[in-house]
């Protein structure tokens, strides 16, 4: 198979794997742009924010920042706090992105949630070529994710600014588009344990500690639990091939 048809196939792939984060992103995109126009801000805002900055939470509560005349440190703290996440989820795609070549640098920039969440419920390739093959199609995945948000947002902020909308409720198309995609990974992976260990680190987190930190602390013991987990049942398994 020639270079073009793996590219023509890792991009219909990448289309078709990724096909509920299209239909979560246009959708909340779109009322991204709505909130940005509603707030007064130009259209073309939509599209320079969506490609620059592309960071779902972090743009709907930077509308609120600008409306509310945040100074610059304050918004680089709220920002920084919001998407300190991201961190964790680099550090689990480390060893991956570092076999992707030159792919690496736009797979750090564009690792999401949703692409994350895509991402990291593949299985790492251990042939050399096979890696090759698996690094373009996620960069075709992280690319089609962000060309998704940067649609939804960019068609919601010129249907604002031409068309009148109620606002009521928008601003929960965010929360929706999780709750979606975490409904889709359980259904994918198959794997309830992650799942379980991730609402009770949440639930302990909001419980137990001030809002600003619940949810990086949460972060860290769901994270840090399901990869010591997920070690245990390797070394397990490695143990009965040695006996086997």
């Amino acid at each position: 198979m020639t270079n073009e048809q793996n590219s023509k196939r890792s991009f219909t792939d990448a289309l078709k794997y990724s096909f509920p984060v299209l239909l979560g992103y246009l959708a909340i995109g779109f009322a991204f742009g709505l909130l940005l126009v509603d707030a007064g801000y130009p259209w073309w805002l939509a599209l320079v924010m969506s490609l620059v900055m592309y960071a779902g939470a972090g743009q709907y509560i930077a509308v609120g920042l600008f409306a509310a005349g945040a100074g610059l440190w304050e918004a680089v703290l709220v920002q920084l706090v919001v998407n300190a996440r991201h961190m964790a989820y680099g550090l689990t795609m480390l060893k991956r992105f570092n076999a992707a070549g030159l792919y690496k640098y736009y797979l750090i920039f564009g690792l999401s949630d949703e692409t994350f969440a895509l991402l990291s419920s593949l299985e790492e390739e251990q042939d050399a070529e096979a890696r090759k093959i698996q690094s373009r199609f996620m960069f075709m995945v992280a690319l089609l994710d962000q060309a998704y948000w940067v649609a939804g947002s960019v068609i919601g902020a010129v249907a604002g600014a031409l068309i009148p909308f109620n606002m009521e409720g928008i601003g929960f198309a965010l929360t929706a588009m999780f709750v979606v995609l975490m409904t889709e990974q359980i259904l994918r992976v198959k794997r309830p344990g992650p799942f379980i260990i991730s609402a009770l680190a949440a639930l302990l987190g909001v419980a137990f500690l001030p809002s600003r930190l619940s949810l990086l602390t949460a972060l860290v013991i769901a994270l840090g639990t399901t990869q010591l987990l997920t070690g245990n049942q390797s070394r397990a398994g490695q143990k009965e091939d040695g006996n086997g």
